[in-house]
């Protein structure tokens, strides 16, 4: 592969990111309006809302079988597509049914899209020999900002559901086709191809080391890695569904103020991930996982001792530069762990995001209702320090020796 390929595949997966994260935005933002449109109960709703990540989940699963055949990229050239037609079925339908099809559609395609990006990411960071990963996952913060913007603009405006994704899907769909022409697997992906060489001259996913405990795929030595998304998304979707109620019933902010602390963030989320690479080829994924874990932790701390409204914004800003790094760094180990199954290893690693988005608000409103917000706030920052327990699995003598026993330290290809 030439420099110029890896340099068009780079920017083609980027963009490919960054419009999942416009569609997805353009989605979850219009909920009150999509229940209003269709005369979804209260009651209904959730059974919606669930229903998106377990679809989701099921389509990673498969994911992983169809990728045994085919490249991801294939999968990914048309996944992508399929959730933005999705998308325009959820704004273009009036009855019920409609609106169950659509949703499912998405749920399913979102679940192969996510799995074969993160698919493309990790072998195209095996073919860069450094970390790259987190940069796209900073192209899929971008294009939720865009999206949760062109979605407020739209409910600003009072625009029906598709008069606001009509014009989105007409830019997007064809440029992601476009884009996709030039997805580039890179090197080592679910074992096909040459196996990238890492910074300290030594091959990826070369040795018996490797080859016996790394390269074949083992849910045991997968498992912390599997906590460790859980954990992240059970943190990310408490900011999610929970700031705005926190920072007004609790903190006793007003109405408008309470909105402003998931937009934090989201830009804080942007920022952390615009340099995490960087910190990455600096420190070594395991310093700044271990960085972003206590960051994190402290946020949620912050969140649950604030005293007031703008301290209770200051956690959560923590909360956006903390968790950032999490998620990119735990797909990437998981390429690094599994060199030669790469692809199912990431496939499996990311139903876990669904788990973690499934769990998280029920589990901390349920933890409010019986106790108090600000004890639930605590559970997740236990959980995120548990990522602490699990910081080896992020260390390049993972990769080499699957993860088992202290080894001597080489140079991180992250």
């Amino acid at each position: 592969m030439t420099d110029a390929g890896l340099r068009h595949g780079r920017a083609s997966l980027g963009l490919s990111f960054g419009v999942q994260g416009v569609a997805f935005a353009l989605l979850v933002t219009r909920i009150p309006a999509i229940q209003d449109q269709y005369g979804i109960s209260d009651g209904l709703l959730p059974v919606f809302l669930a229903a998106v990540p377990i679809l989701a989940g099921a389509g990673s699963v498969a994911t992983e079988k169809v990728v045994a055949r085919v490249r991801p990229s294939l999968v990914l050239r048309w996944a992508q597509p399929l959730v933005l037609l999705a998308l325009l079925g959820v704004g273009a339908g009036r009855e019920m049914w409609q609106v169950a099809v659509a949703l499912g559609v998405f749920g399913l395609a979102v679940g192969a899209l996510d799995a074969s990006m993160n698919m493309l990411g990790v072998s195209l960071q095996r073919a860069y020999a450094r970390s790259i990963m987190t940069g796209f996952h900073a192209a899929y913060s971008l294009g939720g900002i865009a999206g949760a913007t062109l979605a407020w603009a739209g409910a600003r405006w009072e625009l029906s559901l598709l008069a606001s994704y009509l014009p989105v899907v007409a830019v997007l769909l064809p440029a992601a086709l476009i884009g996709s022409r030039w997805y580039t697997e890179g090197k080592g992906t679910g074992g096909k191809g040459e196996v990238g060489k890492r910074p300290d001259g030594a091959e990826a996913g070369a040795g018996s080391g490797s080859e016996s405990a790394g390269g074949a795929l083992s849910c045991k030595l997968l498992l912390p890695l599997c906590l460790i998304m859980t954990f992240a998304y059970i943190g990310d979707s408490t900011v999610s569904n929970w700031s705005a109620k926190y920072l007004q019933d609790v903190l006793g902010s007003s109405e408008q103020l309470a909105t402003v602390p998931y937009n934090v963030y989201m830009v804080t989320t942007l920022l952390g991930r615009a340099v995490g690479d960087l910190g990455v080829r600096r420190f070594g994924a395991v310093a700044v996982v271990r960085g972003g874990s206590l960051l994190a932790a402290g946020g949620f701390a912050v969140v649950a001792v604030a005293p007031g409204a703008w301290v209770g914004m200051l956690g959560f800003t923590m909360l956006g530069f903390g968790l950032c790094v999490i998620v990119p760094q735990t797909f990437a180990a998981a390429g690094r762990m599994f060199p030669g199954s790469s692809d199912a290893a990431v496939a499996r690693l990311n139903i876990f995001n669904y788990v973690g988005f499934l769990v998280g608000s029920p589990l901390v409103g349920a933890l409010g209702d019986a106790w108090s917000y600000r004890g639930a706030m605590l559970v997740p920052m236990v959980l995120v320090l548990a990522t602490l327990v699990h910081a080896r699995a992020f260390g390049p003598e993972t990769a080499r020796y699957g993860g088992g026993h202290e080894r001597p330290r080489t140079a991180d290809v992250g």
